[in-house]
């Protein structure tokens, strides 16, 4: 290309020789690009042109403390962040991302009083992004200790989507009845003190993940989880394991009891005795009913694991419900146990309509090296067994002793397999 036609592209790309073209755009179309900076970002394009001076304040999305490669404390930045949220006013947001470093020193009478101004400043924070209209609201305290929400119930008419990380949620925080539009909520790394999660009457929650998070709510009770609109559940059964409450619109549940549930008996090897004057089995007053399965029963595809000999599945199973809606279960080990079987053969017969069972067996996803594939034999199937039931599958890490003993059941059950 010739030097003066080259210099002319060039012009022609970077404005035309001044010309601000990105600043010609609509208003509406530089407020959307103006949510995907960090906070002090856009504030800093109101140097660019007199065109740019006051665009930030009415950016659609608002991200504090994105920008900080080591996220900064919140007593760093919390004059910015006051500035910021008094000169935008009440703008409207789609997205608000609070992300922060809390930590309190409570024998340091000085820094305490420092984390408990930090404490209410953030809280503060919070109220003003939902005052704002706030459609996405993440909230991430980066230190590993928790942090306190302010024990009020969020009221907003306007909040799709919540996302909670590393904090502390108590009593009211967890009733989202009057957030009538909130169809997605996330709560990771968190400890939830509340006695019970509540949707709004309305049934827009669609979507809950709780995972990595301790329940405490005192040693004679459990957390309940009362939303009956979903259509998804992800739960990481953490400490004591919450109460299930009906949800007849469930399409899809995976629940997974940890290594961290409080739910198992220290008076029997299986992790549960079933005495019931069991300080262990028996101390929580949940009304002898089912703790997970009951709310899980309306489930078309459901994944029920556990990592440790919690007596939760077990017990449930003494009052198993009748599972007519499920289509493809998956289950782990701790369901096949020798000599009888009795928790995996429980749930089967419980499956009036199952077509695909899929057992990981000691070993987890990247880690299975051994698939077969399992399917009925022309004799008759067992009674009991779901009729539509046509695909087994089993993985495991290798076919050793223990693996062998599931094998042998389900080929019991004239079930034949061969290697994938």
């Amino acid at each position: 290309m010739p030097p003066a036609k080259r210099g002319r592209r060039m012009m022609d790309l970077d404005g035309g020789g001044g010309e601000d073209r990105v600043g010609a755009l609509p208003d509406e179309v530089l407020h959307h690009m103006l949510s995907f900076l960090p906070a002090r970002d856009a504030v800093q394009t109101c140097v660019l042109a007199h065109r740019w001076r006051d665009l930030w304040k009415s950016a659609t999305g608002l991200r504090i403390g994105s920008d900080e490669e080591d996220t900064a404390r919140v007593r760093e930045i919390r004059v910015f962040v006051d500035h910021l949220l008094l000169l935008r006013g009440c703008a409207p947001l789609d997205m608000c991302e609070l992300k922060f470093w809390f930590d309190s020193d409570e024998d340091d009478e000085e820094e305490d009083e420092e984390s408990k101004n930090d404490a209410r400043r953030v809280n503060l924070w919070i109220r003003s992004a939902v005052a704002s209209k706030v459609r996405n609201l993440v909230l991430n305290n980066i230190c590993s200790g928790s942090f306190e929400l302010d024990d009020l119930p969020l009221v907003s008419r306007h909040l799709t989507r919540l996302e909670l990380f590393n904090l502390e949620l108590t009593n009211r925080f967890c009733n989202f009845s009057s957030c009538p539009a909130l169809e997605h909520v996330k709560i990771a790394n968190s400890t939830v003190s509340c006695p019970r999660i509540i949707s709004s009457s309305t049934g827009s929650l669609l979507r809950l993940i709780i995972t990595r998070c301790s329940f405490v709510v005192g040693t004679s009770f459990r957390t309940k989880i009362c939303v009956p609109s979903l259509v998804s559940l992800q739960l990481d059964s953490n400490s004591k394991t919450p109460l299930l409450e009906s949800m007849p619109s469930l399409a899809e549940a995976t629940v997974r009891v940890t290594a961290g549930c409080s739910d198992v008996c220290g008076n029997a090897d299986s992790g549960y005795c079933g005495f019931e004057d069991c300080k262990y089995c028996y101390p929580i007053d949940d009304n002898r009913n089912c703790v997970l399965l009951n709310g899980l029963s309306e489930a078309k595809n459901l994944a029920l694991t556990a990592e440790c000999k919690t007596f939760i599945f077990k017990r449930d199973l003494q009052w198993c419900p009748t599972f007519s809606k499920l289509k493809t279960l998956l289950l782990n080990d701790h369901w096949c146990v020798a000599p009888d079987f009795h928790a995996l053969s429980c749930i089967l017969k419980h499956s009036p309509v199952l077509e695909k069972l899929t057992l990981h067996l000691f070993s987890k996803g990247p880690e299975h090296k051994v698939e077969l594939n399992g399917s009925f034999g022309l004799m008759d199937r067992p009674t009991g067994i779901s009729e539509r039931l046509n695909i087994v599958e089993v993985k495991c890490k290798v076919v050793d002793e223990n693996v062998s003993k599931v094998l042998k059941f389900l080929c019991a059950c004239n079930i034949r397999f061969s290697f994938l």
